[in-house]
């Protein structure tokens, strides 16, 4: 199938042939009829991709100190590498869409194959959504009009949050497609309308919708303007719906509302605000969200867990759901906003159409074809691949997962490496095509199944989220695969049973991406350490950086938690360097008087066999400027500090006193070469299995601690089981 993807480095919008999603429980498969786009977001997304590097940075300052923090930490290598790998990923363009549900996945009641659905899906041949976020659309209401109504949400909402009531004087400064929806659903609530916008066209609209205007470029005053069409008395509460860096559209509502007015902010606009225009008038601001309550909550968007009735009355669904009704019952009248269409085959050049401005436009249709491919699959043309110019070998690749580890460092390692880049696959088709193209896969696919199955492959490499590695590992094992899996290995006891089991004694190599241990820095400090006549004592601090709490490596069923999505890392690394079985670990987490236990700032005590000791400080809650990770060892009067894996100083270590240092490199390259090598030559797995089971086995238990559950000990024999 086809869909619409923009590049972020350089801003060119194209028509790309991709895998067709796949359906997921809680939510819907479509295949798409009408897409809407959105000239004021998709513009701004447009105009950013095609403006500089140096524009780029000048409109993300916060971006820019983010930068700076990296270079000091990591240096500037590294740096610019991620900088580059986030502008090449791909953009999915899109999110007002109208098609026919041709799928339904679990947990999905009042829908069913052939229904007419609204959603916020992209402009793609064939989508997938999530449940709360689709509306059916009743036989009254066309496609063309149907399509308006994920518009008219964000339009609802900031309506909402404004609360009009039946005669009171409101403005709205911005007549695109959001703002003249804003008027007539303000008409239709009973509120007299003064619109502002600088093109008279827009403003003749709005008339035509019964709102009283200013445009402002024929020299009209806005301020006084309101002041005559409020009586004198000042509007009772302004929605914002412009797109602009400008602070005057702020400005000027607020100077055109009355005492105690009301400001909401439903587009983008500068926010360099005058105290004394509020502070005089004890005016209310507000920034409105989106379509409504559930945005941007995984449990309501991706879970489907809904807000009761009772107590949320207008989720996101169901505004828009009041617009489809709103259509229905013909108050909306959308159809003078359609001033273009075009074959969805041609969607570059309404895009061109959008940046250009060489004619007035608002509402922009993409008309989609009857039959669109529904294959999961998409072959990548070798003349489109890069051409690494390496034979391949007997070892043949497939990929599961094609997010910021794949895209950043696992990829590209693969592409220096002597072997067949058979498949890659992920979730929605779009990066995985992305990258198949970029780096020399045969083919890319939504189907893991289908790339575990395939006999070109004899290796797959997992990278998808958490809670998802330990099926696909037992599903790539029992196909008779050697597979290779990004931390964690598994998320619970139960999960690394059901690896070990299918791992059986078949002589399959498994591999975790454990690749600290392979850092030049921390083999050199080995061979230093492994001469030792005493106990190893350890330090690791680990400035892990805050975390939303929304993200999804903070949750428990997803991610596992950051003790075990990540502080595993350090688990094994102190594993490694002191070369015997883990006897002890313990936990001790930061209590929060407000956010109650911090799973991700705790400190983690372990002994070994040997009588070793370390302590591994895994923090979410320092400075980003400060290092990220430093280790600190002690043995037999010596000491060696690595610091970021960019250099290490020892004290009374031959050699090392003056310091090593270069460029940060924290071994993944060495980790996936080694890996690969023994795959080719069935050699013994580059990390022994029994480690990766015990640090596994540990790391679970280090996670119950650090949630505040109770974990039973891990002790030899559950380890070896």
């Amino acid at each position: 199938m086809r869909q619409v993807i923009q590049n972020m480095r350089n801003g060119r919008t194209s028509l790309e042939e991709v895998p067709a999603p796949r359906l997921t429980p809680g939510s819907l498969l479509i295949r798409t009829k009408v897409t809407l786009i959105s000239a004021g977001t998709e513009r701004m997304l447009v105009d950013f991709g095609r403006a500089s590097l140096l524009d780029k940075a000048r409109q993300q300052p916060d971006k820019v100190r983010m930068v700076l923090d990296k270079i000091r930490t990591e240096g500037l290598g590294p740096t610019l590498h991620a900088v580059q790998s986030k502008l090449d990923a791909p953009l999915a363009l899109g999110y007002c869409n109208v098609g026919t549900v041709i799928a339904v996945g679990p947990s999905c009641p009042g829908f069913q194959v052939g229904d007419r659905v609204v959603s916020n899906a992209g402009h793609a041949e064939i989508v997938v959504a999530p449940r709360n976020l689709c509306a059916k659309v009743p036989n009254g209401v066309s496609d063309d009009e149907a399509v308006f109504a994920v518009l008219g949400a964000i339009a609802l909402q900031g309506m909402r949050l404004a609360q009009p009531t039946l005669g009171e004087c409101v403005g709205v400064i911005g007549l695109g497609l959001i703002g003249l929806l804003t008027v007539q659903l303000l008409r239709a609530h009973g509120c007299r309308v003064l619109g502002v916008d600088p093109d008279p066209k827009k403003t003749e609209m709005a008339r035509a919708f019964g709102a009283e205007t200013v445009a402002v470029s024929d020299g009209a005053d806005p301020l006084a303007a309101a002041d005559l069409f409020s009586r004198g008395a000042g509007l009772d509460a302004v929605l914002i719906t412009a797109a602009t860096r400008s602070s005057e559209p702020v400005a000027q509502a607020a100077q055109m509302c009355r005492k105690r007015g009301r400001i909401v902010l439903v587009g983008v606009a500068g926010l360099e605000l005058n105290r004394a225009h509020f502070y005089e008038k004890e005016l209310s601001f507000q920034v409105s969200c989106s379509y409504g309550p559930g945005r941007y909550d995984q449990n309501y968007e991706e879970k489907g867990q809904d807000y009761p009735i009772g107590f949320v009355r207008w989720t996101e669904q169901r505004n828009i759901e009041a617009v489809i009704d709103t259509l229905d019952a013909k108050k909306l009248d959308v159809r003078p906003l359609i001033t273009h269409r075009y074959e969805f085959s041609d969607a570059p050049a309404a895009y061109d159409l959008l940046v250009a401005g060489t004619e007035p436009f608002l509402g922009i249709l993409l008309e989609y074809p009857s039959a669109p491919s529904e294959s999961n699959t998409v072959e990548i043309s070798r003349a489109n691949s890069v051409d690494t110019g390496v034979a391949t070998t007997e070892v043949g690749i497939g990929v599961l997962g094609a997010g910021n580890y794949s895209g950043r460092t696992l990829l590209p390692a693969l592409a220096r490496a002597r072997v067949r880049r058979v498949s890659i696959a992920s979730s929605g088709g779009v990066t995985a095509s992305h990258y198949a193209r970029r780096f020399g896969f045969i083919e890319a696919t939504t189907d893991a199944s289908a790339v575990i199955a395939d006999s070109r492959v004899n290796a797959v490499i997992v990278a998808t989220r958490h809670d998802s590695h330990a099926r696909f590992a037992c599903e790539a094992l029992r196909a008779g695969k050697h597979v290779f899996v990004e931390k964690p290995l598994a998320l619970t006891d139960v999960e690394l049973d059901g690896i070990r089991a299918a791992q059986g004694n078949g002589g399959r190599i498994l591999c975790v991406g454990f690749n600290r241990r392979f850092a030049p820095l921390t083999q050199h400090a080995k061979r230093l350490v492994d001469q030792r006549n005493g106990p190893l004592a350890m330090n690791i601090t680990v400035n892990a950086g805050r975390l939303p709490e929304g993200h999804w490596t903070k949750d428990e069923v997803k991610g596992g938690g950051r003790i075990l999505g990540e502080g595993c890392h350090f688990i094994d690394l102190a594993r490694f360097l002191v070369s015997s079985r883990i006897n002890d670990l313990q936990v001790v987490t930061a209590q929060s008087p407000t956010r109650g236990r911090m799973e991700d700032v705790s400190a983690l005590q372990m002994s070994f066999a040997d009588g070793s000791i370390a302590s591994i400080q895994y923090l979410a809650n320092g400075h980003a400027g400060y290092p990220k990770e430093r280790i600190d060892l002690f043995w037999d009067s010596k000491s060696l500090t690595i610091d970021n894996f960019r250099r290490a100083i020892g004290w009374g270590v031959a050699g090392v006193s003056a310091g090593i240092f270069g460029r940060q490199n924290k071994g993944h390259r060495e980790l996936l070469a080694a890996f690969l090598d023994a795959v080719r030559r069935a050699a013994d797995p580059p990390i022994p299995t029994d480690e990766i089971y015990e640090v596994a086995r540990w790391s679970i238990r280090a996670s119950s601690l650090a949630f505040g559950r109770g974990a039973p000990l891990v002790s030899l024999e559950n380890v070896e089981s």
